[in-house]
């Protein structure tokens, strides 16, 4: 199959074009530079270069592609509604060219606000899209679904995670690092979900050969708790350890606050039953035990 995948050299794509390419499909990866070129290269598959705001380029690679996977999204948190709405347009495009085929598209959304408080599953229905929430892909799959398009979602847990990691848990370790201390909230229960990189790879592999009717759960793990999590950060680190109130926390972890005290737990059971998905690498706290793990650079502006 010949499939073209946006964000194919960040953190969670170029983990999905190895995937992909090792299982013998052919695969075009939108990419913005010459490392993404070559980090393509290196993989077996073709470049696109281009970006989210190049709709023309979008639908040349949509065109040209028996399916398309989009895993790009740009993590400049100063500008996420800015950065929803590039993707939304986005994925319209790509879903205006695949229109009247049987062509399928996977779109990345998240599993974090789905049900906070409560174990979130396959069934529950994405937030709508509002001016605190304005992360819009699952609203787009929802409107090419409704005109045709075989669309479908692959939802990932807050912490995609494995050596090299990026994501929320090195911005954990980072503000760790410039306050001297590994902080969590309160009691420090609430739950992160986690799922290890190559494990969700495998996730839209499947999604793509089996079935394209999800949304699909890559969640490995149904909830870390967070004191847990810091507490990992703490041994690797030599930091101590520490419980802060909910306003010394606003205070302490600033903009990312309200991630650090989110509860959202998630299940991957309809996942694992629908394509037979079971998750094969380390758990997170495992990773995180390893040596270097937090050995990173800045966080990554896109999948």
């Amino acid at each position: 199959m010949r499939v073209f995948v946006t964000g194919a050299s960040g953190w969670v794509g170029s983990a999905v074009v190895r995937e992909l390419v090792e299982a013998g499909h052919q695969v075009t990866g939108l990419v913005r530079s010459s490392q993404g070129i070559e980090k393509l290269v290196a993989a077996g598959a073709r470049s696109l270069v281009g970006s989210l705001e190049d709709v023309e380029r979008l639908r040349e690679g949509a065109s040209e592609a028996d399916a398309v996977i989009h895993t790009a999204f740009n993590h400049d948190w100063s500008r996420f509604a800015e950065n929803s709405l590039v993707e939304r347009r986005a994925i319209e495009a790509i879903g205006a060219t695949l229109e009247g085929s049987s062509r399928p598209l996977l779109v990345t959304s998240g599993v974090a606000l789905l049900a906070p408080g409560r174990i979130a599953t396959e069934w529950d229905v994405a937030p709508p899209v509002s001016e605190t929430f304005p992360r819009a892909s699952e609203a787009a799959v929802s409107g090419l679904i409704a005109r045709g398009v075989r669309a479908t979602t692959i939802r990932l847990a807050p912490s995609v995670h494995g050596m090299g990691d990026h994501g929320f848990v090195p911005r954990l370790a980072a503000i760790a690092r410039e306050k001297s201390v590994s902080a969590y909230v309160g009691e420090g229960l609430n739950r992160w979900p986690a799922v290890h990189r190559l494990d969700a790879a495998r996730v839209y592999r499947l999604a793509l050969e089996k079935v394209t009717a999800g949304p699909f759960h890559a969640i490995g793990e149904t909830g870390v708790a967070l004191k847990d999590i810091a507490g990992a950060i703490s041994c690797s680190l030599g930091l101590p350890l520490v419980s802060l109130s909910p306003d010394e926390a606003a205070e302490h972890f600033g903009w990312f606050a309200p991630f650090v005290a989110i509860d959202a737990p998630a299940s991957s059971d309809h996942t694992r039953a629908l394509l037979g998905w079971t998750p094969e690498q380390s758990g997170l706290l495992a990773d995180l035990s390893q040596s270097g793990y937090f050995n990173i650079g800045p966080v990554a502006s896109s999948r």
